[in-house]
């Protein structure tokens, strides 16, 4: 099982590899199945390579970014107001909020990945309320839920010491997805390449 890097498009293989796995390969009937040795055609490539890098596009930046209080406290802020108090009930109170608080629509691209109801609100309103009173940045903290946690980041100090905890622009859930996909590829090209040459076919013992 020797590996050979002289032609690496060609086979990842040495002679006496390929040479045992055609044997193996025209040696084994696969149930009456014959299975050729072509090469990937280059339309499948370019359709998986496009199907990737729309997917990039058409989701950027969502993949992986979460909610924070930041988003969150401009409703948390009029929930007090006498519109929403005087709401006949909570669906009302919701449409009051979202007219009330610019970039709430549709448009906002994280309001609309992560919806939120008024229970939400009511429950995450005190502990936002206490960070607002710290002085800390609602930016650093995420909702999961009915809570209010200190993000899984670790980025640079500020000067008072403090720790950005803010996911960055640059990773929005893409770094594991270009390390998957790297991974993924290079294991694809790796196992096709370790065959023979596709110039050579097998012969399933049965052509001449």
């Amino acid at each position: 099982m020797a590996w050979t890097f002289d032609a690496p498009l060609n086979t990842l293989s040495d002679s006496p590899t390929n040479t045992k796995s055609e044997k193996l390969w025209e040696a084994e009937s696969l149930g009456g199945l014959t299975e050729d040795n072509n090469p990937i055609p280059k339309l499948v490539i370019w359709l998986v390579a496009l199907t990737v890098a729309t997917a990039f596009a058409v989701t950027f930046p969502l993949w992986g970014q979460r909610p924070t209080a930041a988003l969150y406290a401009p409703f948390v802020h009029m929930l007090s107001d006498p519109r929403v108090v005087a709401a006949k009930d909570d669906e009302e109170a919701l449409r009051i909020l979202r007219e009330a608080v610019p970039g709430s629509d549709n448009k906002n691209t994280l309001l609309a990945r992560h919806p939120f109801s008024m229970d939400q609100l009511r429950e995450i309103a005190p502990q936002i309320k206490d960070l607002e009173a710290k002085g800390v940045d609602l930016a650093d903290y995420t909702v999961l839920g009915d809570q209010v946690v200190i993000a899984n980041f670790e980025g640079n100090y500020r000067p008072d010491g403090s720790r950005i905890r803010q996911q960055p622009w640059w990773d929005k859930g893409y770094t594991i997805d270009i390390f998957y996909l790297t991974a993924f590829f290079a294991g694809v090209i790796v196992v096709v390449k370790r065959l023979p040459p596709s110039r050579w076919q097998p012969r399933h013992g049965q052509e001449h």
